[in-house]
């Protein structure tokens, strides 16, 4: 299986890592020994999240095909990935490097993992490694851009998907690993595909914890809460999330936009938890106090923001859907000066 890495109730839980092999996996015989052939992986989007996952692979004997860009690609190139992780510890993994994938074979997987605003331009890259049954697994911030791909590749391509990892790019060809590092994903219309368990088990193979989900619209959202919780907070304070929750005022921010989000969630027919708020906040006391979401690091660094495909997305759904969101348009407009990075 070929896994190409571009620059989220009702689960089905991994008992056994390679219990479903599906056409790109050699069978077992009872007296022989098992042989599972490679995948090829294209990761497209090799930052925090798709460098540390598709590091992960590559560690594990998959074939990895890393699409990066500038500086980070030619560090990768010249020295290999590194992953500094608070966890695991430190490795060097040396996959292949590309930033055009013409010429690179067919992926049997794609780890999309760009930031969102370059959704449309990195799916329309991808054409050329594409079979017909290879999936898009999207491992974006925000909760439309499986539509998107679907749009440019054509309906069924994408995969729904939620890293649970807090990692980022601390210098070229560096990644810096705070902590978590598991993958919710499954088909967007909630079947078990047998695509879908072929990733499954390569991500097993891998020491990925994985969960294959019937209701990933569902994780998608759950994710999406707290992301734009964590990202509006640490954003518009410039600080951590330990600070954060240390400030009360800040804190019931917190909350607010969780609940608002919920609120225009419901509204459009997600079949959310009844908890789901709790659940959240609870999570979001478990982060560790150093951490910012990505959105207050690109903000810290002069970078281009997800402002749009997080909170703007939700402040116009609920416009659209006639649920209040104040929290969330506040910190959209608070941030909005900040969108395109830094001028001048």
């Amino acid at each position: 299986m070929h896994i190409v890495v571009m620059g989220s109730a009702g689960v089905a839980s991994l008992a056994s890592p390679v219990r479903h092999l599906g056409a790109s996996f050699e069978r077992c015989r009872a007296a022989a020994p098992c042989i599972i052939r490679v995948v090829h992986i294209v990761v497209m989007g090799s930052g925090g999240v798709g460098g540390y996952f598709g590091a992960k692979l590559q560690r594990a004997g998959e074939r990895v095909t890393m699409v990066a860009r500038g500086p980070h690609l030619e560090a990768i190139k010249r020295s290999g990935l590194a992953i500094r992780s608070a966890v695991e510890g430190d490795t060097v993994v040396r996959p292949a490097a590309v930033e055009r994938l013409e010429g690179v074979d067919r992926a049997d997987a794609v780890l999309f993992c760009v930031k969102s605003f370059d959704t449309d331009d990195a799916a329309a890259r991808l054409w050329s490694v594409l079979g017909p049954e290879t999936p898009v697994l999207s491992l974006q911030n925000g909760v439309d851009n499986e539509d998107k791909i679907d749009a440019k590749l054509g309906a069924g391509r994408a995969m729904g998907g939620v890293a649970q990892v807090f990692a980022t790019i601390e210098s070229p060809g560096v990644i810096r690993h705070q902590a978590a590092g598991r993958i919710i994903f499954g088909e967007m219309d909630g079947t078990v595909s047998e695509r879908a368990e072929r990733l499954r088990d390569a991500f097993a193979r891998a020491a990925i914890p994985v969960e294959l989900s019937k209701s990933i619209r569902r994780a998608l959202w759950e994710k999406y809460f707290l992301i734009c919780a964590v990202a509006g907070t640490t954003a518009v304070t410039r600080e951590t999330i330990g600070v954060v929750r240390d400030t009360p005022a800040t804190w019931k921010l917190f909350r607010t936009i969780v609940e608002e989000i919920a609120a225009v969630a419901r509204a459009t027919g997600v079949d959310l938890a009844e908890d789901a708020v709790e659940q959240i906040v609870k999570f979001g006391e478990s982060i560790p106090p150093g951490n910012r979401a990505s959105l207050a690091q690109d903000l810290l660094q002069g970078r281009r923001l997800e402002l749009e495909a997080l909170h703007g997305h939700a402040a116009r759904l609920g416009e659209r859907l006639g649920v209040p969101t104040p929290a969330i348009f506040a910190v959209y407009a608070a941030l909005s000066p900040h969108a395109a990075g830094r001028r001048g």
